[in-house]
């Protein structure tokens, strides 16, 4: 595998050397411009710029200091210390610009370039189609550093997107199994009314009708409810505001909106059998008053104003979600919220959840010859999730971290020049979020177990509040919750037809049912619809697809086995 290796480094520097004289063929000749980059002691020299696509998020291109996007703490320290500038070169500013920009670089109004960072499916499918973006097969079993690889062995499917008979265009960004979501009780409407966390959904119930009927904030009016989730898009978020612990009490591993492999075949949640006891049971607590009578008009986000605000007593998220709605604590006196799991299934086996295991996957253009530097530059992208390195505590001192007093601090106002908010300088990179090897949560388990915390990941979980650091630990604890979707190919083409037909008829069946507008029976009607008017068929086509994906032992070949 070293004689490999140093064939490919050799085989690198030569094509480097090839596109750089390419480069200069336009009236210059090769020894009038700059020589080739050679790799030596872990940098190009001279150095050299990989081009690629970005899509900003809310927390990304927030620089400090006059810094910019191609000019910033991240790409200074590529450039001097590997030999590796990064410029972006198409950039989008929420993901249908991005796509449109990308798919209008496929027809040629502008350079791919090197690196592409994609999120949707069917654009992925496309760029495929396109021939313009690389097959990386050999690539990945030549230059993955070691410990990248053994990230990707435990993540196969997340290479179902990117293969086409038996080769593979594109990897994962940055796998790893998102945390699982926690329940965020008013601890204080608890304590009041002598109550105790739920654990069941008989428990959940007469928790909700307590915080509804009960008056638990006190002020003698009847302006409290039980559950605030959101109905608006779909009745699994996956993220915040999440009701599919409901469902999942009465079915198990269907999810609403999401794919299960069961004995070998891909089948569909929203149909799946128990779904209408779970619609029954919402139709009952709505109808209560248990529920937010807005939930089918709120988006994920706006469904927790009403916790914030004092009105609500349970919301359901991701361990992270407590920093968005712990304002209570302050707007309203005694208010205090802690973390639980989710309840148990009517069976007594526990409720499930969707997991995410990657945002998006990596592909390059075809013309891009530099394989090993990204992967060495990729590789310093992790030293900040395994604590090593430059990166060790984090990815900037005085950015995401500093030393004060000889103490590591990941709290920005006590930084040396404080600032509001710890800068994202992971986000400066070619990811949109920080590379990580924590899982749901491992390293406030291990806190919560005694472990030191001396190392740059664990000081930054050990900074974070008590609740937050309480929801991490459940979802570590409760992993094996987790589902992640067993489709995540492109839109089969019956999808491509009748899909958005199918979706909707589900988010209105389901709302109507919960609302009281329509009878309970109108979710075998649903069913039934949705095998007729396509459904049959996209099952069938999903399965094919998933059949064709695992077809080609693509990890053996990739050296990932």
């Amino acid at each position: 595998m070293k004689k490999r290796t140093d064939l490919w480094k050799m085989v690198s520097m030569v094509m480097l050397s090839a596109v750089l004289v390419a480069g200069c063929s336009k009236g210059e000749s090769a020894s009038e411009t700059a020589p080739a980059s050679v790799l030596k002691d872990g940098k190009y020299d001279p150095p050299f710029t990989i081009t690629i696509a970005k899509q900003q998020d809310e927390n990304a291109g927030k620089y400090i200091n006059g810094e910019t996007l191609n000019d910033n703490v991240l790409t200074r320290w590529g450039e001097e210390n590997l030999g590796i500038k990064i410029q972006t070169t198409l950039l989008g500013g929420d993901a249908s610009q991005y796509n449109t920009k990308l798919r209008l670089a496929l027809t040629g109004s502008e350079k791919l370039p090197d690196v592409l960072p994609v999120y949707d499916t069917m654009l992925v499918n496309d760029l495929i189609d396109s021939g313009q973006v690389k097959e990386i097969t050999e690539d990945i079993s030549a230059y993955m550093p070691d410990r990248i690889k053994e990230i990707y062995k435990q993540y196969p499917t997340t290479f179902n997107p990117v293969v086409r008979e038996g080769k593979v265009y594109g990897m994962a960004i940055a796998p790893n199994l998102t945390e699982g979501e926690v329940m965020l009780i008013r601890q204080d409407w608890l304590d009041k009314l002598n109550l105790k966390a739920p654990t069941t959904i008989e428990e959940f119930e007469q928790v909700i009708a307590a915080f509804t009927n009960e008056d638990p904030d006190g002020n003698g009016k009847k302006d409290t409810y039980g559950f605030t989730f959101s109905g608006k898009d779909s009745y699994n978020t996956g993220w915040v505001s999440d009701p599919v612990m409901i469902f999942s009490a009465y079915t198990g591993k269907h999810l609403p909106r999401q794919w299960y492999n069961e004995n070998g075949k891909l089948t569909y949640g929203s149909v799946a059998d128990g779904n209408k006891e779970a619609l029954a049971k919402l139709r009952d607590w709505y109808a209560k008053g248990y529920l937010n009578k807005e939930l089918a008009t709120q988006g994920a986000w706006d469904a927790l104003s009403d916790f914030t605000e004092g009105k609500a007593g349970i919301i359901i998220g991701r361990p992270w979600l407590y920093d968005s709605v712990k304002d209570v604590e302050k707007n309203v006196d005694g208010a205090k919220i802690s973390a639980y799991p989710t309840i148990q299934g009517v069976n007594g086996d526990k409720t499930y959840q969707s997991a995410q295991l990657n945002d998006g996957v990596f592909m390059f253009n075809k013309d891009f010859q530099n394989m090993e530097a990204f992967f060495l530059y990729y590789d310093k992208m992790y030293d900040a999730a395994f604590s090593t390195g430059d990166f060790k505590y984090g990815y900037a001192q005085g950015y995401d971290y500093d030393i004060v007093n000889d103490e590591v601090t990941f709290d920005p106002t006590k930084f040396n020049t404080p600032l509001e908010a710890v800068q994202g300088v992971g986000k400066m990179a070619f990811t949109k979020n920080t590379p990580s090897v924590d899982g749901p949560g491992q390293s406030f388990y291990d806190l919560a177990n005694g472990v030191e915390a001396d190392t740059g990941v664990l000081i930054q979980s050990a900074s974070k509040d008590q609740t937050t650091q309480d929801g991490y630990r459940i979802s570590y604890e409760n992993r094996d919750v987790l589902l992640p979707n067993e489709f995540n190919g492109p839109p089969t083409p019956t999808m491509q037809n009748v899909w958005e037909q199918l979706t909707t008829m589900e988010q209105e069946t389901f709302t109507k049912i919960i609302y009281g507008n329509e009878p309970l029976e109108a979710f075998d009607t649903f069913v039934k619809q949705w095998h007729e008017k396509g459904g049959d068929t996209v099952i069938e086509e999903v399965n094919d697809w998933y059949n064709q994906a695992s077809e080609t032992d693509v990890m053996t070949l990739m050296n990932l086995k």
